[in-house]
């Protein structure tokens, strides 16, 4: 099952950005058992190669684990050695669209505006991640769907539960989300309160 396949269910990337990678494999494993399976470490992380493996090994399939903040082909090549399934890029890079798709991992790389998001589709891109999402807002994703109706876009970057049925709303395939998902389980190890936030998004996207 691809992450499209999965994204289609949970219509959530679950961000794990940590300044140490101490809690990042226990806050996958809760996420996982309350149906959000589609996570992300983004590789400024300290030691996300290390958790991606120890989540891959905890976890198996049932985690669509995918790597963030992937710049160059170096890095994506770690990250799938490491367990990750698919890449996720803040921006268009060509070599790391080319790479994935040689080697066939999924790719979301990050587009904003209407140029980056045909340059991407045109490299072969399935889905782009609209980043920074809460610099335009939902109206601006609907423009977009005119000229791409088929193209599947994760709005990431400023979206919180008031305002996340509106993203999807406005034709965004799914959510990326950081801090209003995570709250401090990654920093105090406070995986009840992870819990209750992951089934509290897992309710205002369904």
């Amino acid at each position: 099952m691809t992450i499209l396949d999965r994204l289609a269910g949970t219509r959530l990337v679950a961000i794990l950005r940590a300044t140490t990678p101490d809690h990042l494999a226990d806050a996958a494993e809760v996420l996982v058992s309350e149906g959000l399976d589609c996570v992300e470490l983004p590789l400024t992380t300290p030691g996300a190669l290390t958790a991606l493996a120890d989540i891959r090994h905890r976890l198996g399939d049932a985690v669509a684990l995918g790597a963030g903040t992937v710049l160059t082909t170096t890095q994506a090549a770690d990250a799938v050695a490491a367990g990750a399934t698919y890449l996720i890029s803040p921006a268009v890079g060509a070599d790391v669209i080319g790479w994935a798709a040689e080697h066939g991992v999924a790719v979301l790389p990050g587009a904003l505006t209407p140029t980056e998001i045909h340059t991407a589709h045109g490299l072969g891109a399935r889905a782009v991640k609209l980043f920074p999402a809460s610099t335009v807002g939902p109206g601006y994703l609907t423009a977009l769907r005119g000229p791409w109706p088929d193209l599947k876009i994760v709005a990431t970057g400023g979206v919180d539960r008031d305002n996340a049925r509106a993203w999807l709303a406005a034709g965004a395939f799914a959510v990326g989300v950081g801090s209003p998902l995570a709250g401090d389980a990654l920093k105090t190890g406070d995986m009840a309160g992870l819990r209750a936030r992951a089934r509290a998004w897992k309710a205002a996207l369904t």
